[in-house]
């Protein structure tokens, strides 16, 4: 098949970009994916067992899925087809399964790499399964987008997921060092400037060489960039976030995280991260609400008061000076006493209603606006709480043929230290109105 440029009609003799120009001629030379290539590697057992199976790569981009699916195809005996799902449709596979069925029927396998294999719709997505089953092909999909979510069960079923890392600053430095080997010449970076590079690739290995590419061609002789100089010359890239995506869900899972466990720096960290990248927030002011009601909740009653406050200052407040009044929730927050118990409490309630159904509250608390529903005992023996010592009767308030539940228990932490006690003590209460009550009814 003809490659995309090919198709495009660009011209041979333009000079490759430099990270095509650097792209991995081995599986060796792939860098940040030890886990899969290495001499332990995933893929590194598979092949040296002489079977390929359908695969699933996901990652982010520019962490070398496109280059091993190549490279696969070099180590093998298979025929090599590419598509990308976004300029492919379903007469395009039509065409390669015939095609592959034709090699079969000669002798020879296929392997069929679909880049951005997520953007194909179910339908689609179903047509690979017959040819997958049958062994017309060996599929290689990449994807940067969680298959989980994006892909059909019964693909997922047939094939193996390997899950390629961010390159980290180890990987991007290698990537660094093959420029300058094949540039002939070093960055013209100080050490501070090279650093703020390899952070601005933000782990894509694509984007590190494309940076590097724009570094050398706007580079005089002699010329060399401090970290200013180099934000002038080299536009930071835009952080990995896809707000509908992976990135949106990690992102506000990592601060709801940090709040719950009490880090209000890495909290502080992943809010930056998230307004950087664009996110709504009214989107986390919400998610602030949240947290207040499940991780701080009567700890420190006044935590869901500061969310909904700082949610009201944004409205009024606006970009970016609002932003400052979540930020100060979020660290609220994160420094507030931590508890659970209302959430865990009321989830329990829920199961008690579903397991014991309508049940009827007891006729002592149910009001008795009409001479029937009096006759019938509704409100008879109701103690008025007030009139009582402390105003506390002690009465049961659940139905009859329902044993007495406990759901709430508060730690014995913030504010609810203080409802622990009085918990404590009307439950001493309670048993001693049982008491007297089981004496006066001879029971």
């Amino acid at each position: 098949m003809s490659t995309l440029f090919e198709a495009a009609g660009m011209d041979r003799d333009v000079p490759r970009p430099l990270a095509d120009r650097l792209r991995p001629k081995t599986l060796g030379e792939v860098v940040g994916q030890d886990h899969l290539v290495g001499p332990d590697g995933a893929l590194t057992r598979m092949l040296a067992s002489g079977s390929l199976g359908s695969l699933i790569l996901w990652g982010p981009p520019g962490t070398g899925k496109t280059t091993v699916a190549r490279l696969l195809a070099g180590t093998t005996s298979l025929a090599f087809e590419q598509l990308s799902a976004v300029f492919s449709g379903v007469q395009d596979l039509k065409k390669v399964f015939e095609t592959a069925r034709q090699r079969r029927a000669a002798g020879q396998g296929t392997l069929l790499f679909v880049d951005e294999i997520h953007r194909f719709n179910r339908a689609q997505q179903d047509s690979f399964l017959p040819v997958m089953e049958d062994g017309t092909v060996s599929l290689i999909g990449a994807t940067t987008e969680n298959p989980s979510f994006e892909l059909n069960a019964a693909l997922l079923s047939r094939a193996q997921v390997l899950v390629f890392r961010r390159l980290d600053t180890a990987a991007i430095e290698d990537l660094l060092e093959r420029a300058e080997a094949a540039e002939g010449r070093p960055l013209p970076l100080t050490p501070d400037a090279r650093e703020t590079l390899i952070g601005m690739a933000d782990g894509d290995g694509r984007a590190a060489l494309t940076l590097v590419e724009d570094l050398y061609r706007a580079s005089r002789e002699g010329e060399e960039f401090d970290v200013a100089g180099l934000s002038d010359v080299v536009q930071r890239r835009a952080p990995i976030y896809d707000k509908g995506q992976d990135g949106h869900y990690n992102l506000i899972s990592a601060l709801h995280k940090s709040v719950r466990g009490s880090d209000p720096d890495a909290a502080l960290y992943y809010l930056a991260r998230m307004f950087a990248a664009g996110e709504n927030p009214l989107y986390i002011s919400r998610r602030v609400v949240r947290m207040s009601v499940e991780d701080i909740g009567l700890a420190d009653p006044q935590a869901l008061l500061i969310a909904n406050a700082a949610k009201d200052a944004y409205d009024f407040l606006g970009s970016p000076e609002g932003e400052l009044a979540i930020a100060e929730a979020v660290l609220y927050m994160a420094t507030a006493p931590k508890s659970n118990a209302s959430y865990v409490a009321f989830g329990a309630a829920g199961r008690a209603a579903r397991e014991f159904g309508s049940l009827v509250p007891p006729k002592h608390i149910l009001n008795a606006p009409t001479k029937l529903m009096k006759s019938e005992g509704y409100g008879a023996g109701y103690e008025y709480d007030h009139d009582t010592e402390d105003a506390f009767s002690g009465q049961n308030y659940f139905p009859d043929g329902m044993q007495r539940q406990t759901f709430y228990d508060p730690p014995d932490r913030g504010f609810e230290r203080e409802i622990r006690k009085r918990l404590d003590y009307w439950s001493k209460r309670r048993g001693a109105h049982r008491s007297s009550r089981d004496e006066n009814t001879g029971e």
